[in-house]
């Protein structure tokens, strides 16, 4: 292999000839697929009702590049798998980005830089960010009411805070025993309608490291129930959260709001002593099978000094066995208002775990801990635009039904979707996308495109 001068790469051995190597492609793109996820905002109207929450204070003579079109261009590098705003270096010139953040792909200006990127996040203000955050919540509600014109059954909140390591001077960046690091506590919150396998995100709130769990949950819940109970009339209302929302405060919430819900609760002697009868049960059985299992049941329970009244605890005697070990008890405790049978009420919370997939998505495909800006309210702007990204990549799932798409998760989506290398043709009328006719997704794509009605 030896280098030229003009950038240029020959491969002498291995191939049939030598191979020249040279970037010099003019008006072209390796994130074709760009197009898809704008089509779908354009549809949804997302970035556009998020972007109008931001207080631009700027002389709007001497802007070059508006609120839009900054917010844009960070959701969609996000999409694109360019998390951090120092990606902008390498992006402002590229013509499919400058296409899906509203400029012309060829003959127009080139996309903002690094620095005009920091200073639009570190100018968001505390307000500018919660009106954002509430237009996401409005946003995605009104969203789903229309797609199933108002009806659905039964619709399942979730809540759930994940950890977001912190390695710098963040502002609100504490230090979490129970995660044994510094950190931010971000909640997210999610919605399910019916039987359908997606949680929807909703919800995403930065908060400091030590926040309770329900920090903020509350006033969510009633924004939420009161907006679900208008756009779908008659639908039962669910919600599930884990052990940290446990609490008489969330508890009294819920039944004055009068939902359905199951709430995860820790252990301690009373509850053990509740659940001593279902485990040695367990106890037995896997005595004798020498394999693990599970008994459930149930009882009345009132916290002392706490708890106004009894509630119902279902209880999962769980007795876990491992090859070489001896066996261990695992009891489990939900706190619920619903009849269910114990097993099945139990199953029922479980499903919740499919959210722990829908965050890692958000952690691992998006990079939702990207929260490195020293001011709390900039980090807490860049969760919403990870969001708004996580928003138009679900719309695109859902465009992908009876596609081999249809459950890629998002790293797949934008590999096999948007990472597809694409010649830019730009004419007076129109815009001109040459795709390679050998992409190997060629026809899931054209099948979303069609749903999106890119064609």
């Amino acid at each position: 292999m030896r280098e030229g001068t003009r950038q240029s790469v020959r491969f002498d051995r291995g191939f049939v000839r030598p191979v020249d190597v040279v970037f010099d492609g003019d008006a072209q793109s390796s994130d074709g697929g760009l197009l898809l996820l704008r089509a779908l905002d354009d549809q949804l109207g997302l970035t556009a009702a998020l972007a109008g929450c931001l207080d631009d204070a700027r002389d709007p003579e001497r802007v070059a590049h508006d609120s839009l079109t900054l917010f844009r261009q960070r959701v969609f590098g996000i999409a694109g798998g360019y998390p951090d705003g120092n990606d902008a270096a390498r992006l402002g010139a590229d013509p499919l980005f400058k296409e899906v953040c509203g400029r012309r792909g060829v003959s127009g200006e080139d996309l903002a830089s690094q620095a005009t990127l920091s200073r639009f996040e570190n100018a968001a203000s505390a307000r500018d960010v919660v009106l954002m955050g509430r237009a996401l919540e409005t946003h995605a509600l009104a969203h789903h009411a229309r797609r199933l014109k108002g009806k659905a059954r039964v619709i399942t909140i979730d809540l759930d805070p994940t950890e977001d390591p912190t390695y710098g001077n963040q502002q609100s960046s504490l230090f979490n025993g129970f995660y044994g690091g510094w950190c931010y506590l971000p909640q997210l919150g999610f919605l399910t309608f019916d039987d359908e396998t997606e949680q929807y995100l909703f919800h995403a709130r930065l908060r400091p490291g030590t926040a309770s769990a329900w920090r903020g949950a509350l006033g969510l819940l009633r924004r939420t129930v009161a907006r679900l109970r208008k756009d779908f009339p008659g639908a039962e209302i669910r919600v599930r959260l884990d052990a940290g929302f446990a609490s008489p405060r969330v508890y009294s919430t819920l039944e004055e709001l009068r939902v359905k819900y199951v709430v995860a609760m820790q252990s301690n002697p009373r509850l053990k002593e509740e659940a001593e009868p279902f485990l040695a049960k367990a106890r037995a059985t896997a005595k004798k099978s020498g394999e693990g299992t599970a008994v459930f049941g149930e009882c009345r329970y009132a916290a002392l000094k706490n708890w106004p009244r009894e509630r119902r605890v279902v209880i999962k005697g769980e007795v876990v066995v491992h090859p070489g070990r001896d066996p261990k008890d695992n009891p489990r405790f939900v706190v619920t208002n619903m009849r269910l049978v114990p097993k099945s009420l139990y199953d029922r919370y479980c499903q919740r775990a499919d959210v722990e997939n829908r965050i890692k998505e958000l952690n691992l495909g998006l990079a939702l801990g990207r929260t490195s800006c020293t001011r709390f309210v900039a980090n807490q702007l860049r969760v919403l635009m990870t969001a708004a990204a996580y928003v138009l990549f679900q719309a695109l799932r859902f465009a992908a039904k009876g596609t081999s798409m249809a459950k890629a998760q998002v790293t797949t989506l934008r590999e096999r979707l948007l990472k597809v290398g694409a010649r830019v043709v730009e004419s007076v009328r129109r815009l001109a996308l040459h795709l390679p006719a050998a992409c190997p997704w060629r026809e899931p794509w054209l099948a979303i495109a069609r749903v999106v009605r890119v064609t």
